[in-house]
């Protein structure tokens, strides 16, 4: 990697696993986003620069490679039924999510602040828990 750095107009790059816990069955798909735009957080439905992915929710994690360093947020949805979208009743989420840096729930998603946090060229580990209101 040092090699990398020092060639004219390497950029370093930052490798990031994300571990997913709690899940409370292994049905459906776990969908992530991962973005560095506050504005488009937590959806990323506008984010061209968004990462997205979707693994079996009995796949334990999930693995980015190549990201450049900066700020980012994860947002991931436990889509149990695999309709692709989080299933509500009455504003309250039936299926689970989850946020990268477990921040609080009060009323509605966090901020992007709170779920925030810095890759740095080096390797990165997120774990994200995931909760189930109903």
């Amino acid at each position: 990697m040092g090699l990398l750095l020092s060639l004219p107009g390497a950029v370093a790059t930052s490798d990031l696993v994300v571990d997913i816990a709690n899940l409370r069955s292994h049905k459906g798909m776990v969908r992530v986003c991962l973005t560095a735009d506050p504005a488009n957080f937590p959806a990323c439905i506008d984010d061209a620069k968004a990462v997205t992915r979707s693994i079996p929710a009995s796949a334990s994690g999930l693995h980015f490679d190549g990201l450049p360093p900066g700020g980012y947020a994860i947002a991931v949805i436990h889509d149990e039924n695999g309709n692709k979208k989080l299933d509500t009743f009455a504003g309250i989420p039936r299926e689970g999510f989850g946020f990268s840096r477990n921040p609080p729930i009060a009323f509605g998603p966090p901020r992007f602040s709170a779920a925030r946090f810095t890759l740095t060229g080096d390797a990165d580990r997120q774990q994200v828990r995931m909760r189930y209101l109903l």
